[in-house]
């Protein structure tokens, strides 16, 4: 009973359609299409540290032309919250959001237009260094999570594309 269950159970999941999505390891499809990515600059700090979390995922399989293009626009918003009886602000968030586009190069064509947004709490403390090391260190973990979303988002429509 167990075999027949286990080999019903091989049938089905062989069934449903699911592929791999680096298949062919580096020289698959999606892999190659990541690689003819350059990442057009960002503005502001957020912005480097989003274009340099990219290009580290993206150059997985790098080629010397690249086909296209990704467009990246940051909107990096610290808030106040939590006000304490001193009126003194107790807890910020930080907020990340991108608007992205990715460009063919060769036609000029828009294939994926999308939105990618992160947060993250901050406690706010007596000390003003922890304080901004506790900002500066949310913007780098907000940064690694949106270029990460970015570039799954990004490879699902390389596989459509092909």
């Amino acid at each position: 009973m167990r075999i027949l269950f286990a080999f019903l159970a091989s049938v089905m999941l062989a069934a449903c359609g699911l592929q791999p999505m680096y298949a062919g390891g580096g020289k698959g499809i999606v892999a190659q299409g990541l690689g003819a990515i350059e990442v057009a600059p960002i503005e502001g700090q957020a912005g480097w540290l989003v274009r340099n979390a990219l290009r580290d995922r993206l150059s997985a399989a790098p080629t010397t032309t690249p086909r296209y293009r990704l467009d990246v626009r940051l909107d990096d918003r610290l808030e106040g919250l939590g006000v304490l009886g001193d009126d003194t602000i107790g807890r910020e968030r930080r907020i990340l959001r991108a608007r992205y586009q990715l460009v063919d190069l060769a036609d000029g064509n828009i294939l994926l237009d999308a939105t990618a947004g992160s947060d993250a709490g901050i406690d706010v403390v007596s000390s003003e260094y922890a304080t901004i090391a506790a900002e500066q260190t949310a913007l780098e973990n907000l940064s690694r999570d949106i270029a990460d979303r970015i570039v799954t988002q990004v490879a699902l429509t390389l596989r459509k594309e092909k």
